[in-house]
């Protein structure tokens, strides 16, 4: 699907694009990305909605960044890494 948006180091799902198939699911290594099915996602859900509609569409994989694994399991990424500056894109 085309509902994956880049920003400078997050990527965002558009929610009215998602078909809601569940195939990206499983393929996420860092489990971030839930069915909008589950409770307390309201923020995830305007956080996608919302960059979505300013960041680049991106409809092929790129690498992980080399330091990928070692945000895996560390608390309050969002907080303390976003940047709402958005990325290349395709």
């Amino acid at each position: 699907m085309d509902c994956f948006y880049e920003g400078e180091n997050m990527l965002v799902i558009h929610p009215d694009e998602c078909i809601d198939c569940g195939v990206c699911e499983p393929e996420c290594p860092a489990d971030a990305i839930k069915p909008d099915t589950e409770p307390d996602l309201d923020k995830w859900l305007d956080v996608n909605r919302d960059y979505s509609e300013t960041w680049p569409n991106i409809t092929t994989k790129k690498p992980a960044p080399p330091d990928a694994d070692n945000f895996l399991t560390e608390p309050n990424k969002f907080e303390k890494y976003f940047s709402a500056e958005p990325g290349e894109g395709d």
